[in-house]
């Protein structure tokens, strides 16, 4: 297997453990309202967002995020990319979800 098959596998396992890690912490009742292809498209478009945000980082590399502000992004993007539609709640949860989830990568 070519290193570029490695890092694509490893790129998915990844991406795996982050979709586990937002579904444990949305909940059970809240995740059978998303499958992970709809996980998966939120969080192309949060991280779309982020990056908008990333040049906006103060001198110490803080962010202000709005979660509110990404999840209405979702949301009208979702509409009209014809996904969803989807619980406001529940793309909130998503949303503190991911940002969680990167604040435990860099603790690391």
């Amino acid at each position: 297997m070519s290193s570029i098959d490695n890092e694509i596998l490893l790129g998915a396992e990844e991406d795996a453990q982050e979709v586990a890690f937002i579904q444990s912490y949305i909940g059970p009742e809240m995740a059978e309202q998303f499958s992970d292809e709809d996980i998966y498209y939120c969080l192309d478009v949060i991280l779309e967002e982020l990056e908008k945000l990333s040049d906006k980082a103060d001198e110490d590399g803080f962010i202000d995020i709005d979660v509110e502000a990404i999840v209405k992004v979702i949301e009208k993007k979702a509409k009209k990319e014809e996904m969803g539609p989807y619980d406001h709640e529940g793309l909130f949860l998503i949303v503190n979800a991911e940002l969680e989830y990167n604040e435990q990568l860099t603790e690391e």
